[in-house]
Order: structure tokens, then C-alpha cells, then sequence
């Protein structure tokens, strides 16, 4: 794969500067394109390519060697660009039912958590909610065995530098983390086969956001104000699903999977399940999605659907972004976030996390200006019977 940067300068620099720009770039793999203008050198585009060896100098002529210049490189280095500033809050409620089913995991500083040290300090962290259904067993074990199965190689962790090899290997890692998790339940003598849970987790890693999800929990990013959803609810409504499911020989009843179960994916559930090795309509199967963070996104919401069967994404997005521009503490978001869901009158136990991703700061300098409002006015009897008047002659 190629991976390629784009630097553009869009003003003219030294010859002596870009004969050192070439030489850098000639060090580190990278083509050059030059242009002159009135000839004076401008140093017009950099492409850094992986695949790609080549520097065009036809313009210059020069009698210096790299190593008779600086050493420093113009090239971006992947640690400086821009790396979240995290820091979260969660909230868990019971609600109207009768029991707790959820259970969440919040590691705001996975690498300590883990016990290493990577080369070049970035944050990392891990987050999950786990939303169990006949019972909370299912939802506990995978919780308490997460650590085991998603991060059983913790020295793939240690190598991140922003290598697409290595985002596809820890993309590849999860799924074979969320299949383990189900396959640990179907060999778990303590659990039933009719238990099970869906599962969210979310991991940050430098400035990439990795979310993979097996059911309806959700995550929903804020970008400038604006809801990004970054997990698809695996419910018999959703039609792709209701596809995967019916190619597979299951049905849909009255909005249930094979009549039973109000999601299509989840762990556990092995009453419902094929055989071990067999491709069945329920699926354990997660979506995976890897994204780049920028300046421009400022909080991550994970939950359960005790909060989305109330609340939609921008909903959520709005309200938690007013709490932390109003108090700034995540914690707090998380608690009235729960607060204003069960106001709406949910149903179901409740489970948030609120991922800080920017500082307050740059929320609030980013919020657009207030549409300017007008107050009405009534008018007077003698002026309404004016007015007709005047409308009445025309």
C-alpha cells in the first residue's frame, strides 16, 4: 500500500534551502517536484511514498552533500500531528428493570494499564459497554476476561507509528477478539446458553479511533458540534441485516430474531446459535471502523441503548456538549446524560461513557454564533383596523 503526504509551499524559499530539502528528501525515500518561476526556485509539492524512490533535481546544480547541512527534516513527524487530549466520565443506572445487565470498562491510559512504555509518548486508551440479555453472566465474564482477549499481544501495541499494516492487524485483532469472547461463552459450563450481550469497545491509539461493535450499543463522535455515528445498531430493522439474517435461514417476527431476540449480533446466545464452526444468523461477527481524530473532533459518546431508545445521536451530541463547555467534567456529562434519558422515560438499565477528546477551549471557540431572536409584538385594535384599512384600499 501507498501511503503519501502532500506538503504544499506556496512561496519561494532559498536555492541553498531546497538543495538541503532535496537532499532530506532524498534520505528519506521521498519524490520531488520542482518548479521555477522568474528563476527563482519554488519548492512546489513533497509526496512522501512508501513504493516511490526518486528525486527530480534538473533545476540544480550543487556541490554540497546532505551531510554538510542540517540534519533536521521538513518531514512531518506522525507523533507531532495532532493527538487527543482525553480524559472521561461514565455513569451506570439501573433503571426500571429489575436488575443490572450492563457492565462497561473505562482505561483512560491503556499503556500503564498494561504495563508498557511506548518509544514516543501517545495517549492510548480503552473503552467498552456490554449490554447482557438473560442475565448479566454473559456481559460480566466478557468484561472480566477483555483484557485477556483483546490485548493478548500487547507488543503489537507497542509498535504503533501510524503503519497502515499495523491498524489492519489491530482491526484483525478484535474481530478474532469479539469471535474468542463468543466462543469462551459456548465453553463457559457456568453460563447458560440462553445468556448473552452485545459488546462495544472503542480504542485510542495516538490519533486513530478504533471502534468495533456487536449489537445495539452505540458511538458517536462529535465532530465540531455535529453527531458522527461510528456504529450501525445490529437490529432486525436495520435491512442489511434483516438480509444477512433471512440468506442465512433465519426470520424476523414482529420485529424479533427468530421471534426471540431484538438484535442480530451478539456473543453468547448459543441457544439460538449453530453448531461451533457453522455460519449462523445470529453472528458474532463485529463491524470495525478505524478513523483518523483531527481538531475538529471533540468528544466520544459510547452506550448502551437504555440511552439511544430515548435519545438520537445529535440529541445526545448537543447535550453532552453544552455540559462540558458549561462545567467541563466528563463525569458529570455522563451523569446527566443518564439523568435526562431516564427524564424521557426509558425503559431499560442505562450505561454512558463520555470521551473528552479537545479541550474546552477549542469546543467553545468553535461553537457558532447565536441566531439573533426576535421578540413578537400584538398590535394594538386601532392599529390592527389601520392596517386592514390600508391593505382593503390597495
Amino acid at each position: 500500500m501507498v501511503l503519501e503526504t502532500e506538503i504544499i509551499y506556496q512561496q519561494s524559499i532559498p536555492v541553498l534551502d531546497v538543495k538541503y530539502h532535496l537532499c532530506v528528501a532524498q534520505e528519506h525515500g521521498v519524490k520531488v517536484e520542482v518548479s521555477a518561476s522568474n528563476a527563482v526556485p519554488v519548492f512546489s509539492k513533497v509526496r512522501v511514498s512508501s513504493e516511490s524512490i526518486s528525486t527530480e533535481t534538473s533545476l540544480f546544480e550543487s556541490t554540497e552533500t546532505c551531510s554538510e547541512m542540517s540534519t533536521d527534516s521538513i518531514l512531518e513527524n506522525p507523533v507531532s500531528r495532532f493527538t487527543p487530549n482525553i480524559r472521561s466520565g461514565s455513569c451506570a443506572d439501573i433503571g426500571p428493570r429489575g436488575s443490572m445487565d450492563d457492565e462497561h470498562i473505562q482505561i483512560d491510559d491503556l499503556a500503564a494499564h498494561l504495563g508498557f512504555v511506548f518509544e514516543y509518548p501517545i495517549p492510548s486508551a480503552f473503552y467498552a459497554v456490554f449490554d447482557g440479555h438473560g442475565g448479566p453472566d454473559a456481559a460480566v465474564f466478557v468484561k472480566d476476561n477483555a483484557m485477556k482477549l483483546f490485548f493478548e499481544d500487547a507488543t503489537m501495541l507497542q509498535s504503533y507509528d501510524t503503519d497502515a499494516l499495523l491498524l489492519k492487524r489491530l482491526e484483525d485483532s478484535h474481530r478474532k477478539a469479539f469471535l474468542g469472547a463468543d466462543l469462551a461463552l459456548a465453553d463457559e459450563q457456568s453460563i447458560s446458553s440462553s445468556c448473552g450481550t452485545t459488546a462495544l469497545t472503542a480504542l485510542i491509539l495516538g490519533r486513530h479511533l478504533l471502534v468495533a461493535n456487536a449489537g445495539d450499543c452505540r458511538a458517536v463522535l462529535c465532530k465540531r458540534g455535529v453527531a458522527v455515528d461510528l456504529s450501525q445498531d445490529h437490529r432486525p430493522s436495520y435491512l442489511p441485516e434483516r438480509k444477512r439474517v433471512e440468506e442465512l435461514g433465519g426470520f424476523i417476527d414482529d420485529g424479533y430474531l427468530n421471534g426471540y431476540l431484538s438484535v442480530t449480533r451478539a456473543l453468547g446466545d448459543w441457544d439460538l446459535k449453530l453448531p461451533v464452526g457453522s455460519v449462523s444468523p445470529l453472528s458474532a461477527e463485529p463491524d470495525v471502523q478505524v478513523v483518523t481524530l483531527t481538531e475538529e473532533d471533540e468528544f466520544l459518546i459510547i452506550g448502551c441503548d437504555g440511552i439511544w431508545d430515548v435519545m438520537s445521536s445529535q440529541d445526545a451530541v448537543s447535550f453532552v456538549r453544552r455540559g462540558i463547555r458549561r462545567h467541563d467534567d466528563p463525569q458529570q456529562c455522563a451523569r446527566e446524560l443518564v439523568k435526562e434519558a431516564l427524564r424521557l422515560h426509558t425503559t431499560d438499565n442505562l450505561t454512558v461513557i463520555v470521551i473528552c477528546l479537545s479541550p474546552v477551549e477549542s469546543i467553545v471557540e468553535s461553537c457558532p454564533p447565536h441566531r439573533r431572536r426576535f421578540r413578537p409584538c400584538s398590535l394594538s385594535d386601532e392599529a390592527r383596523n389601520k392596517l386592514r384599512s390600508l391593505l382593503e384600499s390597495n
